[in-house]
């Protein structure tokens, strides 16, 4: 028997959801474009933070799903700085499925590396501030 996930330790925990019926196809799985847009808004909190305002993303690098998602499961969306450039944040997003239907199991159910780029009030990129 094998032990099932956890969710990470150590990680940033940027959103919860659960999603609803609306999310979901005629046979009850969530939509992955739904799941993506979750991911991005996960995604663009760390980022908006280190950049200290405005950010666009401009690429979803990779988006993998690795199990179903189905109507009333507890995700869990963990994102966090991979690197950054001048402009840029890239970051990493890891989503989880807690089944509370089923003695609470937890399966990894998406990852997701993105690119925003910080702007301006004039929607141009700018540079970064200096970490703190």
């Amino acid at each position: 028997m094998h032990s099932l996930p956890h969710l990470p330790h150590g990680k940033t925990l940027a959103l919860r959801v659960v999603p609803q019926s609306s999310n979901a196809t005629i046979h009850g799985d969530i939509f992955g474009s739904w799941i993506m847009e979750q991911v991005n808004i996960a995604g663009s909190i760390p980022a908006t933070r280190r950049a200290q305002g405005q950010v666009v993303t401009v690429a979803i690098n990779s988006l993998v799903f690795k199990q179903p998602v189905f109507v009333d499961d507890l995700l869990s969306f963990y994102a966090d700085i991979a690197k950054t450039g001048n402009t840029s944040v890239t970051v990493s997003v890891e989503v989880y499925a807690q089944r509370l239907n089923f003695a609470e199991e937890i399966f990894k159910v998406a990852e997701a590396t993105l690119i925003y780029v910080a702007t301006d009030s004039d929607r141009r990129p700018r540079a970064l501030p200096a970490p703190d």
